[in-house]
């Protein structure tokens, strides 16, 4: 089932249901998935490398966009 008829399948449970704690889990799913905080799903590497890219900027131990590019295009 792709991605649209699954969301037609959802919104018409919902349309039909009267049960309100139902509907209070769907909002609640919603609530919490806006608020997720994409930080909590990296690795450990993967925070070391954003820690280091942020601490290198910091201390302005950068390095051009262009210079970059030309050195590693073709």
């Amino acid at each position: 089932m792709n991605i649209q008829a699954q969301k037609k399948s959802l919104a018409k449970l919902i349309l039909e249901t009267d049960n309100p704690t139902i509907l209070e889990s769907v909002k609640s799913i919603f609530v919490q998935a806006k608020h997720a905080d994409y930080w909590d799903d990296l690795t450990y590497e993967q925070k070391a490398d954003i820690e280091k890219g942020l601490s290198e900027i910091v201390s302005e131990d950068t390095v051009e966009y262009q210079s970059v590019m030309k050195k590693h295009r073709k």
